[in-house]
């Protein structure tokens, strides 16, 4: 039986083509059942460019942007094991900071450093930003919470961040 994956998901350049092809469905490949969350703005994103369709292909939960009303219920299991990829530079920051104005950084936020739970961040940043005095403190505090990192590289697959989690 496959074990749910929280796949997570900012906003950041080739979300509408690499997201689906290079983590959703590699991913499922796997052997994970697949549990999407996305900020607000891949959500719109990728309604917009269609790619919303595409992924509901690899998943029969549904997929989350927003946070659910009281009195309805769950719409995914509680997974043990999240990737948010692709994080952007804002993203990352905000989950360090404990910051969760959207649904995505909300369920992050509220396991980030419980035992038990495996958390991996597939971070895309501009060359520059590793410079920012906040920066490297931003993956230090995840890291002493327990989430391992790595960047995407522009022209590297995503699909290398898929090997930072455990066998489904």
């Amino acid at each position: 039986m496959s074990r749910v994956l929280g796949l997570v998901a900012s906003a950041c350049g080739g979300l509408d083509v690499r997201f689906a092809a290079q983590l959703a469905r590699p991913a499922a490949d796997r052997g994970w059942e697949l549990a999407i969350t996305l900020t607000p703005t891949a959500a719109r994103w990728l309604e917009t460019t269609g790619g919303l369709g595409e992924l509901e292909k690899f998943t029969e939960l549904p997929i989350r942007s927003t946070s659910r009303l009281p009195g309805e219920p769950r719409p995914h299991p509680d997974p043990t094991v999240f990737l948010f990829a692709p994080a952007s530079a804002n993203s990352v920051a905000k989950l360090a900071l404990g910051i969760a104005d959207n649904q995505a950084l909300t369920l992050l936020g509220d396991v980030l450093g419980t035992p038990g739970i495996t958390i991996a961040v597939g971070y895309q940043i501009q060359d520059t930003r590793v410079h920012h005095p906040a920066w490297r403190r931003h993956l230090d505090t995840l890291a002493s919470a327990g989430v391992t990192t790595a960047r995407l590289a522009p022209e590297a697959p995503w699909t290398s961040v898929l090997d930072l989690l455990p066998a489904p």
